[in-house]
Order: C-alpha cells, then sequence, then structure tokens
C-alpha cells in the first residue's frame, strides 16, 4: 500500500534475474516467479497462523513479534521493517484505523475489534505482500457487513486479472461491489505492483478513475491488489506518530490484499491461503 502520488523503490534483487519491461513494468520470468511464490507462500502462511491465534487480551506488540519470528524462521526477512524507517514488521490498524498503524505493547486487542494485519516478506531479493481483516470474536452486524464486503470487492477485482484486460477493469469491478453495499472507498491509498521492489509501477487503484494510465495486463505483470474500504466516509487523516492512517469521521475501516500474477489464461493467487501445504517445506 503507498501513497497516491509516491512511488516508493527498495533495493534490488539479491539475483542477477532481468525480466522485460512494459511501460515500466518489468514482465517477472520463470526463475522470478518461482522465487515470489515463494515469499508469498511465507506471507500467507504468517497470515494465516495470526488469524488463528489472535484472541482478546493480546498485544499488536503480540503480533508482531510473532510474525517477525515466524517470517524469518520460514527463511525470509520481513519487507516492512525499516522500510522508510518503518518500526515493525507488520502493519496492523484496529477499528477506525486504516492502514500503517505501529504494534505497541500497550494497544490491547479487545473483543468485538476489527483487525487489519499487512506484512509482506522477502525471499532471495523478491517480495510477497498481502493483508487481511479479522474480526476478534463475535463483532457487530455492521462490522461483519463490512469485512465481507471488502473481501468481496478484493476477489472481485482479481477475477478481471488475465492478459489482455486493464487495469480500469480491476478498478471498475472494486467499485462496483464497494458502492452497491453503500461503503467509500479510500482513493488516498492504492495497490502496486510487486517484485524485485516492494513497491513498484504500476499503481493499481480501487476505483474508475481518468488520473491512472490504463496500462493493458500482460502475462508476467505481479499485482498487489488491496482495496480499503470504510463504513463511513472516505477521507483519513495521519496521526502524529506520522504512520499510522484513521478515517477522519472514525467509522470502522476495513481491508484486504492479495500478490496476484497475470497468466496467459488469468491469474495465480500468489499469496493464496486456502491451499497451503505444510509448512515444513518452506523452512530452509
Amino acid at each position: 500500500m503507498y501513497w497516491l502520488s509516491q512511488l516508493i523503490s527498495r533495493p534490488g534483487s539479491k539475483r542477477t534475474v532481468k525480466g522485460r519491461r512494459v511501460k515500466g513494468v518489468e514482465l517477472k520470468n520463470d526463475v522470478a516467479i518461482a522465487t515470489m511464490r515463494q515469499a508469498s507462500r511465507i506471507v500467507a502462511t504468517v497470515l494465516q497462523e495470526i488469524a488463528q491465534r489472535v484472541e482478546p487480551g493480546m498485544t499488536t506488540a503480540d503480533l508482531d513479534a510473532y510474525a517477525e519470528a515466524r517470517i524469518r524462521e520460514l527463511g525470509a526477512t520481513p519487507s516492512f521493517k525499516g522500510y522508510h524507517g518503518f518500526p515493525s514488521s507488520i502493519c496492523v490498524c484496529l477499528n477506525d484505523e486504516v492502514v500503517h498503524g505501529i504494534p505497541r505493547r500497550r494497544k490491547v486487542i479487545r473483543a468485538g475489534d476489527v483487525l487489519k494485519v499487512d506484512t509482506g516478506a522477502c525471499f532471495d531479493g523478491w517480495h510477497g505482500d498481502s493483508c487481511i481483516t479479522v474480526p476478534v470474536g463475535p463483532v457487530s452486524d455492521a462490522a461483519q457487513h463490512l469485512i465481507k464486503t471488502a473481501e468481496a470487492a478484493l476477489y472481485a477485482g482479481i477475477a478481471q486479472v488475465k492478459a489482455g484486460n486493464s487495469l480500469m477493469d480491476i478498478a471498475g469491478a472494486i467499485e462496483d461491489v464497494a458502492l452497491a453495499a453503500e461503503f467509500s472507498i479510500v482513493e488516498n491509498y492504492v495497490g502496486h505492483g510487486v517484485g524485485r521492489n516492494l513497491h513498484e509501477p504500476p499503481s493499481v487503484f480501487n476505483f474508475r478513475t481518468r488520473q491512472l494510465p490504463n496500462l493493458k495486463l500482460e502475462a508476467g505483470m505481479t499485482l498487489a491488489i488491496e482495496p480499503i474500504l470504510n463504513a463511513g466516509s472516505k477521507h483519513t487523516r495521519t496521526l502524529s506518530d506520522r504512520w499510522t492512517v484513521v478515517t477522519l469521521d472514525r467509522s470502522l475501516s476495513a481491508q484486504f490484499e492479495h500478490t496476484v500474477l497475470v497468466t496467459e489464461t488469468g491469474h495465480e493467487i500468489l499469496t493464496d491461503r486456502n491451499h497451503l501445504d505444510n509448512t515444513s517445506s518452506l523452512q530452509n
């Protein structure tokens, strides 16, 4: 997730793997894709484990410590830690917090919270990136509806990913799901390309716009698609820690994200949590 007006870069891969570029977007070759699958499986594994382990009384720092230890145990490094000064291995947000929440020892997770966890792993110089929203115990019907709609919007966007389609096909599908449920879409933060850099071209919008070059998708592109939906206004503000973004009207927010590979016939969700193998095969 990056700020709309700023494309952030990261040092390149440890491997000398060069893919063809289309309008500044790298098309990954087979070696890069295989490595990104590994990075993305690590991310998916860690998020799945966090979703299963989180419970009231834990702190957001507890989740961060667990995520960092598991990412390293599985042979990768946390993509987020130290990234432009970010202090942790996950971004963790509760309720009206939108993105970039810093884990803290004093921030206790409570029953009924809407918890967002976003993390990335770098394996052999290539990144995977994903986010989940988890209801902590029973949540309100309104919160559950927001969470389900945000996830549905993500998968509607992913369904449009195939060679020959465009970025606006993704954006339009996400927007239609969100607006049909009368939720707003956060516009200041968008999806992005991902690969040897955590954030790279193209910008992947979640709403129809003429500000974005409507890039045609080609096989080998890898995209982090990540809609953020708010129960109230789309407007946000950044707290004094200069990282944590919250809804301006204090309404609930939900986010889901997957790293997705464009293929000749469709797509592959690299961070898919539904088909994880035994995680022991991930370890060095």
